[in-house]
């Protein structure tokens, strides 16, 4: 066993990690972790800090992933290790401050004091400013591990001052070879798995265990074959909008209504019918962060749906072009191949360029129903 083993995909970045434990001379202060969404960016940069606590001697044996140290790290309680994912839209600079307050620290157990951020690209400019500091002059044993989707997303003085990690795409076999060997997915249904979510691990894995995921991914693709008019294009953008919406509520209230609960509980107020004024600002302040990570969980649901679709219209360019390639959707061979009897390569560049726009604008706080309608009008035939 080894706490590598879940980097799925990534040979040329585990050589690299491993050769920072083993050698001293190799490791530096802070990381900076990138790659495409659900390379495993947090995954690497996970096991990297396990690897960097391992409890082993010999640097040859570290990231053994059965001692005390790697277990807890991988399991997010190790005190010398503090993992940072937001679910908000950005990190504002009160929570960087009291980052760079516990990264001054020195380790309580461990090695090293790691914080590991794994969603570093949603810094403010201010609260980028703001870490700066601690990663020009890092305390002797702090390590800093950032994750963002590639080096542009984050400050150019962040972005130089930290060792660059780069995670690519896995292979799809690789992929469902991770699915198979730890979450015990039947080999056919991993690959299938594997193949949708185009490598993205996390997805891959709630496809292949989660049936009204593939019931709502597979309703996203229907898009492509019903938009027919301005009438079809608007209530098909509509439903599209609306299952987006739905499954990002139900991901999120059953946690929201926990966290109110524990709150009101700790404030002694669960059994009261209407709160003191004293206390109604605290739950004002969850209400709004719960607000906030709501919209974000809709945005990530649709931009998801957005990409599944952009696979589908992928599969036709390559059928049309010819390419020999393997299909994203190959459950949908037949039907891809008539929808590219039904076009030219021009006009299906013309659609998978809507998609991308439709992205970008939902990403620039654009109103979502109305990116994709636009998105819609530009699928027809």
């Amino acid at each position: 066993m080894s706490v590598w083993e879940d980097v799925a995909g990534q040979p040329e970045v585990v050589t690299q990690l491993r050769g920072a434990v083993t050698t001293p001379s190799a490791m530096t202060h802070a990381w900076l972790f990138t790659g495409p969404p659900g390379s495993g960016r947090s995954t690497a940069a996970r096991a990297f800090a396990a690897a960097l606590q391992c409890d082993r001697e010999d640097l040859a044996d570290r990231g053994c992933g059965t001692c005390h140290a790697c277990r807890t790290v991988l399991a997010g309680t190790h005190a010398d290790v503090q993992v940072v994912a937001t679910e908000k839209l950005s990190i504002g600079v009160d929570d960087v401050r009291a980052l760079v307050q516990r990264a001054a620290r020195a380790p309580s157990s461990g090695r090293w004091r790691v914080v590991l951020v794994e969603d570093a690209d949603r810094f403010t400019e201010h609260s980028a400013n703001t870490l700066l500091k601690s990663i020009e002059e890092p305390p002797p044993r702090t390590v800093w591990l950032l994750c963002a989707p590639s080096p542009e997303d984050m400050v150019t003085t962040i972005q130089s001052r930290c060792r660059p990690v780069r995670l690519r795409v896995p292979p799809p076999d690789d992929v469902a070879a991770l699915l198979v060997r730890r979450d015990g997915i039947d080999p056919t249904m991993a690959a299938y798995a594997a193949r949708a979510a185009q490598s993205h691990v996390g997805l891959a894995r709630r496809l292949a265990r989660d049936e009204g995921a593939r019931l709502r991914r597979r309703q996203v693709l229907q898009l492509a074959f019903e938009v027919t008019g301005v009438g079809e294009a608007v209530v098909r953008a509509g439903e599209l909008v609306d299952v987006a919406s739905e499954e990002a509520a139900a991901t999120t209230a059953e946690r929201d209504a926990a966290e109110r609960a524990e709150l009101l509980r700790s404030l002694g107020a669960e059994a009261a019918g209407s709160l003191p004024p004293a206390l109604r600002s605290q739950v004002k302040a969850l209400e709004d962060d719960q607000k906030k990570r709501a919209t974000r969980a809709r945005r990530d649901v649709l931009d998801r749906a957005l990409v599944d679709l952009a696979s589908l219209y992928r599969d036709v360019l390559v059928v049309q072009l010819g390419a020999g390639v393997d299909l994203v959707n190959a459950e949908l061979a037949r039907e891809v191949a008539s929808l590219a009897r039904r076009g030219t390569p021009e006009q299906t560049l013309t659609r998978l360029d809507a998609v991308a726009t439709a992205r970008r604008r939902i990403a620039a706080s654009v109103s979502p129903l109305l990116a994709v309608e636009a998105m819609a009008l530009a699928l027809r035939p």
